[in-house]
């Protein structure tokens, strides 16, 4: 297994480029399942979760070609072959039940298994589930998997989600595109990814308004078409980033960057004494920390466009060694803070109680071994090492290569000293 090891180094200088968003990517893919003409999706980051939608479309008999190194992705469903989506793909990330809504709009069943992922509590399917009924579809549990039927096709429905569930929003709002009559969606998600995949289906024909607000209206039609998309980028990512320089000093352009994908997470970090600047004709973000160690802020997490539940681990790494005493409070995910005990070992004050985490600031964490729990702890740690004396090995970096392409690449351009051994 792979390990990352960093060496605390200094400012950081440079431009990086901000890759497409995996969330956006891996919910545009099952798109095609709605149409047999072609789609294809430029700016695609190269992940190993866009691998494993790949296995499972084509499991499916959607044909995927990789282009251009990956960051272009041709996709075909013009013969659906199977309807399972079986359990040994399905369990490697949770993205895959998003082919349940499209599957059920295009063919009038599905079967698909209950998702894997990251280990950070439950994430159920029930939001999906009362969603696609509402739509005519008849929903089964049995063994392990979702049985789904749509024997009379489906109908368009008005549905009030009781949390603004991100998939589950994707899911109906694919479903519907097809259905008969018009849906009107209400308490929907609003993240940019939806945005995106909205934009993706009008592209393809689908007649939908109000992406982006709480209530989206969507008109069925008889078919959709084949269409070309661009990603949007990875707003994760792109904080991810944008802690760098805001945790070891300096100034680092993130390229792709826009401020509207991130903007409450920026007003914290700007809380915290960090300069960020917007390029809009140039289309990129550059964050400067020159000013030594940044103030303590608190943090609450809520869907967006409150401050993402995955940048909270990264944000804890920035406080362990801010100026002051820092409460960040999860209430999206439990099981959110298994990043703390990693940071202590660093040298970190870190308190958690539940869904709060105290953070007091100290001058300087110091180089530890230490290991990787999820996807986004995985990167914290990477960045705590940038600040730390001495060095830091991160182990397990599995987890990192599910959402982050590159990230010893992307830092080492712009001066950090950081390198990926690898594992046996």
């Amino acid at each position: 297994m792979d390990s990352i090891l960093v060496r605390g180094n200094g400012p950081l200088k440079g431009a990086i480029p901000i890759a497409g968003a995996k969330n956006a990517c891996l919910t545009l893919m099952p798109a095609t399942l709605l149409s047999d003409e072609p789609l294809t999706l430029t700016n695609a980051p190269r992940l190993s979760d866009i691998k494993t939608m790949t296995q499972l479309l084509q499991s499916l008999g959607a044909e995927v070609t990789s282009m251009q190194g990956g960051q272009v992705l041709a996709l075909s469903s013009h013969d659906l072959t199977n309807l399972t989506a079986d359990y040994d793909i399905v369990r490697k990330m949770r993205a895959s039940n998003l082919v349940l809504g499209p599957l059920l709009a295009r063919a009038g069943r599905a079967i698909v298994s209950l998702p894997g992922g990251c280990a950070i509590g439950a994430r159920p399917m029930d939001l999906h589930i009362s969603g696609l009924e509402a739509l005519g579809a008849e929903i089964e549990l049995k063994e392990g998997y979702l049985h789904a039927h749509a024997p009379r096709g489906l109908k368009g429905a008005v549905i009030e989600q009781r949390f603004a569930s991100v998939g589950a929003t994707e899911n109906i709002v694919m479903a519907a595109t097809l259905a008969k009559g018009t849906t009107v969606l209400r308490n929907a998600a609003r993240e940019p990814e939806i945005v995106d995949l909205v934009a993706c289906l009008r592209a393809m024909g689908a007649q939908i308004v109000g992406e982006g607000t709480s209530t989206i209206e969507i008109q069925g039609v008889d078919r959709l078409h084949g269409a070309t998309h661009r990603v949007v980028a990875d707003r994760i990512e792109l904080g991810t980033y944008m802690i760098a320089p805001a945790i070891a000093g300096g100034e680092v352009e993130l390229l792709g960057g826009r401020r509207d994908l991130v903007s409450s997470f920026s007003d914290k970090l700007e809380e915290a004494g960090v300069e960020i600047t917007e390029d809009k004709a140039k289309g990129s973000l550059t964050v400067r920390c020159k000013n030594g160690r940044v103030e303590a802020v608190n943090v609450r997490t809520e869907v967006f466009p409150g401050f993402p539940t995955d940048l909270q681990a990264q944000m804890m790494a920035l406080m362990c060694t801010a100026n002051g005493t820092s409460v960040l409070e999860e209430t999206i995910f439990e099981n959110r803070f298994m990043h703390a005990p990693e940071l202590t070992r660093m040298g970190a004050r870190i308190e958690v109680h539940g869904g709060h985490a105290t953070v007091s600031g100290v001058e300087r964490l110091k180089g530890a071994p230490v290991m990787a729990t999820d996807l986004r702890a995985s990167v914290s740690l990477i960045l705590a090492g940038l600040a730390a004396e001495g060095e830091t090995l991160v182990r397990r970096v599995y987890h990192l290569d599910r959402g982050y392409e590159h990230v010893e690449e992307k830092l080492s351009a712009v001066g950090a000293d950081i390198e990926r051994i690898k594992g046996e």
